[in-house]
């Protein structure tokens, strides 16, 4: 499947997982389906819910495997990662609604 990718598309997917999530070369190449998955309707905003989660110390390390997570369905990752937080932070699944939207907000906000 990576090779039917356009080099341009998979270039920005790298790019994202690499500059912004922090991820290394060698742990993208272990798990290539993260270069088929959507940068604008996947990787982006479940990584912003994930940063969100973690400055605001409501997510702990041993909770971000990135792979597993850019590969849940919709409704597993809002089932882990949003809804346990709906007190905490009442605005994060109408913020990474609009993400998904292509709507990003300037920065994910808490209560």
């Amino acid at each position: 499947m990576v090779l039917t990718k356009s080099k341009e598309m998979m270039q920005r997917k790298y790019d994202l997982l690499v500059s912004e999530v922090g991820l290394e070369p060698a742990y993208i190449a272990r798990r290539p389906v993260m270069l088929c998955l959507s940068v604008e309707g996947r990787l982006r905003p479940r990584y912003y819910v994930l940063k969100f989660l973690k400055e605001n110390g409501l997510l702990a390390d041993r909770d971000s495997n990135y792979d597993t997570i850019f590969k849940l369905t919709d409704k597993a990752f809002v089932e882990k990662f949003i809804c346990p937080h709906r007190e905490a932070a009442p605005y994060l699944a109408q913020d990474y609604g609009a993400a998904c939207r292509g709507e990003v907000p300037s920065s994910f906000r808490s209560a």
